[in-house]
């Protein structure tokens, strides 16, 4: 089978991608190599996809409704994971329209494409657990029947509007739909912009790092092979068609920031020197999922803990940058 996968000079799109290679499938990815951070890291990991015969990579905005829908008719494909977005919530408070076209018109887009294939059969797609807003002091996880109206950043309203859209083509063409709420994926081949990265680069440079919230907050870290567990699982069972399924995908046991700093301290052998700054625009002070539905659907158990997880990306980013 041929599969689709948007964003697959990403993070996780690279690490999907070669899961499904290694399974098997035929997979053409689509990426724009934008320069939202280092292409270079981007350019790496497309090379990893490109050893194998049945990976192509198409340089592409998916924004571009006629070249991506050609793309789609030209495959074949019959199954999408679409993963491409403009990430970051603080970036969109500076480049706000960078979120209009990847996230709004480029989900459109694929929409559209997914719509007119024939005989199509599952598009997976991905939104954020940001779409459920700031609820401090969380004793318990956000559940997919949570309201989410009242996102605090232009890069949560995106993605919930992503969903909306969904489901609006789920009802309107019965286009058979999973959107995944990620919780703060982390691990190798990671996005520079997150704190675990940011952070592993300025204490190893001997530089401070900045501590928002006061270090108060608290994630649900994510391992990325955990989260491919997911994708896949999703992918592999279709809903019916005209049904647009939400599903919680993260690790359910969120992990204060100071905890996260303490582990990492461990894995690099150095000690941060820390700058306390208050929350910043956009963001929420906790995540944390349930992830009940996602268990029962596909038997979904996340299995890499952060004390596992953290120090496999720091001897990853100790080989890849010398």
């Amino acid at each position: 089978m041929t599969i689709i996968v948007t964003g697959a000079a990403g993070f996780i799109g690279m690490h999907l991608a070669e899961r499904l290679l290694a399974r098997g499938e035929t997979v053409v990815g689509v990426d724009s190599f934008n320069d939202y951070y280092d292409p270079a890291l981007k350019e790496a990991r497309a090379a990893r996809l490109q050893a194998s015969e049945r990976f192509r990579m198409v340089r592409m905005d998916v924004a571009e409704a006629d070249a991506f829908a050609a793309l789609v008719r030209e495959t074949g494909a019959v199954r999408i994971v679409h993963l491409a977005a403009q990430a970051g919530v603080r970036y969109s408070l500076d480049n706000p329209f960078a979120y209009e076209r990847a996230n709004l018109a480029g989900h459109l887009s694929v929409l559209e494409a997914c719509r007119h294939a024939s005989g199509f059969e599952h598009l997976v797609y991905a939104s954020s657990s940001s779409v459920y807003g700031d609820r401090p002091g969380a004793g318990e996880g956000f559940t997919e029947d949570d309201a989410a109206a009242e996102p605090v950043s232009l890069y949560a309203a995106t993605k919930r509007a992503g969903e909306l859209m969904s489901f609006s083509y789920s009802k309107l063409f019965g286009l058979p739909q999973t959107g995944l709420r990620f919780f703060t994926v982390y691990g190798p081949w990671g996005r520079p912009d997150m704190a675990y990265f940011s952070f592993t680069r300025k204490i190893l440079a001997g530089e401070p790092i900045e501590v928002y919230g006061q270090g108060r907050m608290a994630r649900d870290f994510t391992y990325v092979d955990d989260i491919v567990d997911g994708i896949v699982g999703a992918l592999d069972r279709p809903p019916e068609r005209g049904v647009n399924r939400i599903l919680n995908i993260g690790d359910s046991r969120p992990v204060g920031l100071m905890d996260m700093i303490a582990t990492l301290e461990a894995a690099l052998g150095h000690e941060a020197q820390k700058i306390f700054r208050p929350m910043q625009p956009g963001d929420v002070t906790t995540t944390y999922a349930d992830i009940s539905r996602l268990k029962a659907l596909t038997g979904y158990a996340p299995r890499v803990p952060i004390e596992e997880g953290l120090p496999k990306f720091v001897a990853w980013y100790r080989e890849f940058y010398g």
